[in-house]
């Protein structure tokens, strides 16, 4: 589990197809300090598993199934930066929210826009993902927990504080750019139970 409090931004230093598998280096810093083959780590908000492990990056496999449910599809390219966030500790303090690592779907930035020190991020999410959307509740953009400002039919907005725009990927957005997204996980469970009560 993850809580969207993103440790670092590291950059894709290569990408390489092997078969099926697109194998993905990630030049890192901070989060090489405990991560150990095998461990999983939050790349753009996706929970993936390093798979082998550097002084100066590590390395995770992408299947199909992520390419095809993720950001990282034709928009991988060697020097993107990427927010990374290592697993909470059971003895870690907890911030920010639930955060599974399991993508719901790519949205789309409708704008960036920039007040005096924050600004404000419109996100078009795929339509599935809306009913999950509530105002004040916590959404994950690019792996970033953060909590929905405003609401209207086909987008939600977020504002985000200096340190945010100074520590993750979400400062370099531009109209279209693709983001993953990540719903409150309490809400996709309240969704199943309420469904389920009329056949108990």
């Amino acid at each position: 589990m993850f809580t969207g409090i993103v440790e670092e931004t590291g950059a894709v230093r290569a990408v390489r197809a092997r078969g099926d598998v697109v194998e993905l280096t990630i030049e890192a810093g901070a989060v090489l300090g405990t991560l150990s083959p095998g461990d999983s780590v939050a790349v753009n908000g996706c929970c993936l598993t390093a798979v082998s492990v550097s002084p100066d990056a590590f390395v995770c496999e992408l299947t199909p199934e992520t390419l095809a449910r993720t950001s990282f599809g034709p928009d991988l390219e060697v020097g993107r930066r990427v927010n990374l966030e290592r697993p909470l500790a059971a003895n870690g303090r907890f911030d920010g929210h639930i955060v599974q690592g399991h993508v719901d779907g790519v949205g789309r930035v409708i704008s960036l826009e920039r007040l005096e020190q924050s600004a404000v991020l419109q996100v078009a999410p795929p339509a599935p993902l809306e009913r999950y959307l509530v105002e004040k509740g916590s959404i994950a953009v690019d792996g970033v927990s953060l909590t929905v400002a405003a609401l209207r039919p086909g987008a939600f907005s977020v504002a985000l504080i200096p340190f945010t725009l100074e520590r993750t990927t979400l400062d370099g957005l531009r109209p279209g750019d693709p983001v993953n997204l990540e719903a409150d996980v309490i809400a996709k469970y309240v969704e199943r139970l309420l469904g389920t009560r009329g056949s108990a």
